[in-house]
């Protein structure tokens, strides 16, 4: 037992209250840390919520200034995936849709350091989404922040082609046959 001078006098404290006050004091403090994270977490996406309805707004009149006439916002598509042979449907949310010139565009809003990036991963994967469920003319990538508007081309294989040379050599090649075998 330990004894502690209180206000009325001395009180009597033995081990097992000692313990469950250490207890209540743990359990406070770890209601409290895991009160302040999770309200940190929230306060987080908040500011990013924010931030990202701000560029939605701001990457509008860039694009208007650019041109651009928005179509439509939160637009939605389905992208199908062959899964053990069976058809699986998903659907992509862009953020606009826009056109100029006869051209129809997805126009896809970032905001922050990395994400304005085409080459980060997470952008470079939504953008790729985006060329496959939509039928649209090009992918804009926009940064509101720094005020500029990408054109991101995604060229399947297809695109990629023979290389030039190997199609003129064998031209060459059968050109010279012809004429070697008159």
């Amino acid at each position: 037992m330990v004894a502690a001078r209180g206000g009325m006098g001395f009180v009597e404290l033995d081990a097992r209250s000692i313990g469950l006050a250490a207890l209540a004091a743990v359990a406070l403090v770890q209601t409290l840390r895991l009160f302040w994270r999770d309200a940190a977490r929230r306060w987080t996406l908040a500011r990013r919520l924010e931030r990202a309805k701000r560029g939605e707004h701001e990457a509008e009149a860039l694009l208007a200034r650019e041109g651009y006439r928005v179509l439509g916002r939160q637009v939605r598509a389905a992208v199908t995936y062959l899964v053990d042979g069976a058809a699986r449907e998903a659907h992509v949310v862009a953020d606009l849709l826009v056109s100029r010139g006869g051209r129809r565009y997805v126009a896809e809003v970032k905001t922050g350091d990395r994400a304005t990036d085409p080459l980060c991963r997470p952008t470079r994967r939504q953008l790729l989404e985006y060329a496959q469920a939509f039928d649209v003319s090009g992918l804009l990538l926009v940064d509101p922040e720094a005020g500029r508007v990408l054109a991101v081309g995604v060229p399947g294989p297809a695109a990629r082609g023979v290389p030039w040379a190997w199609v003129l050599a064998g031209a060459a090649v059968g050109w010279a046959c012809a004429v070697l075998l008159e």
